[in-house]
């Protein structure tokens, strides 16, 4: 039987992850996936809140389970965290990154998440989880490399075309294909697991597993290369807006599958005790995403797509295609990462690839912006494990 007090805990710290959420959806994941396809004037700004919001909300439901579970019971070892401790980290974590969305400048909601988790965790007397955090470390500290890289070595095949502008397109729109028939869904495995469109389809073809999903996948990527071939037969710059679109809608699902569970993670370790199902957070979750890139991702669009970089449409492919990669490696392993490091990176790479005087990136907000991040995940956990500890001090 659970106590009357546990459960006013409980509520309250649903609102803060509600809270939390709407900030996400305002800031990350619902202004980061379709900047630069706002950049490009492929979308108005509008449109894009509109879409990333849907978007985002069906990535929570589908790809959300594997963050959320590590935010909720991988960063810390030795303790579970309590309803006040939920509290605690989504209040400090989402009051940061509200921070950032009026102020606008892209606070990493990965690192003031993670951190305020560790903060609180640590305030309990847990134990570091070393593993998982050398695990998350190598994959935000390779973010802007490879991000950076990819979006670079992209937008100059782009621009100097040594292969056919077209070729070149199309051959991306395959590799795109083969990303998405190999990502995990949540409804094509079976309970409490994820499986692929190769997985699923190879599943039906008596070659053996890895045969056939190699199969299932090499015929995707082929279709995906038809169809986007086509549209670029009927006007190139026609065909790499639709592109650019269709990879902004990927990076807006990946968005919602990640971001997820930053908001929600907190609240996986004590929903076990109400008997709530975790598809039930997810649908929490994914609503407080929506609401925030409807009602306040605009901002942010706007912040990101025009004052870090002047992008036209092949830049701004060149920055969704390694953001949508890197998006899906993070939801597979379950490592909370930020969209606006992915996304920022990616459009600095390709701003690179413009001219050797830097294609209109902006060096002091790139300046301003890192040091936001860092601050953000040291201020996070300090503000966190003070918060939990005053509270014990008084009142537990």
């Amino acid at each position: 039987m659970v106590d009357i007090a546990t459960i006013g805990t409980f509520l309250v710290a649903a609102l803060a992850a509600l809270f939390m959420a709407w900030s996400i959806g305002a800031g990350s994941s619902g202004s980061t996936p379709f900047a630069p396809a706002v950049g490009a004037n492929a979308i108005s700004v509008m449109r894009a809140g509109f879409f990333v919001g849907l978007l985002g909300f069906a990535g929570a439901l589908l790809q959300g389970a594997n963050v959320s579970r590590a935010v909720g019971s991988e960063l810390i070892n030795g303790v579970t965290l309590t309803p006040i401790a939920a509290v605690v980290s989504l209040s400090v974590a989402a009051t940061l990154v509200a921070i950032g969305v009026f102020a606008g400048y892209p606070i990493a909601t990965a690192f003031t998440s993670t951190g305020a988790v560790i903060g609180v965790g640590l305030a309990m007397a847990g134990d570091p989880a070393w593993a998982k955090y050398t695990e998350i470390a190598t994959l935000w500290i390779l973010t802007p490399f490879a991000g950076g890289g990819i979006a670079y070595t992209i937008a100059r095949l782009l621009r100097d075309e040594p292969i056919r502008e077209e070729r070149l397109i199309l051959g991306l729109g395959a590799i795109v294909g083969a990303v998405v028939a190999n990502i995990e869904f949540a409804i094509l495995g079976p309970p409490g697991e994820g499986q692929s469109i190769a997985q699923t389809i190879g599943g039906w073809i008596p070659l053996g597993s890895t045969p056939s999903v190699a199969l299932v996948t090499l015929v995707i990527a082929l279709l995906w290369g038809v169809v986007v071939g086509a549209d670029l037969a009927k006007g190139t710059e026609r065909g790499e807006r639709h592109f650019l679109l269709v990879l902004g809608g990927l990076v807006a699902f990946s968005a919602g599958g990640s971001q997820v569970g930053l908001a929600i993670g907190p609240l996986v370790p004590i929903s076990s005790d109400f008997e709530i199902p975790l598809i039930a957070l997810l649908l929490g979750g994914g609503v407080g995403l929506l609401v925030g890139s409807w009602t306040g991702a605009p901002r942010m669009i706007k912040a990101i797509s025009q004052d870090y970089s002047s992008l036209g449409p092949r830049r701004s492919i060149a920055a969704l295609i390694p953001s949508f990669a890197i998006a899906q490696v993070a939801v597979l392993f379950g490592i909370p990462v930020s969209f606006n490091e992915i996304i920022v990176s990616a459009i600095i790479g390709s701003g690179y690839a413009a001219s050797t005087a830097g294609g209109g990136v902006s060096a002091s907000k790139m300046g301003y912006t890192v040091l936001a991040w860092v601050f953000s995940l040291a201020g996070s956990i300090v503000v966190s494990f003070s918060g939990y500890w005053l509270i014990d001090s008084l009142f537990l």
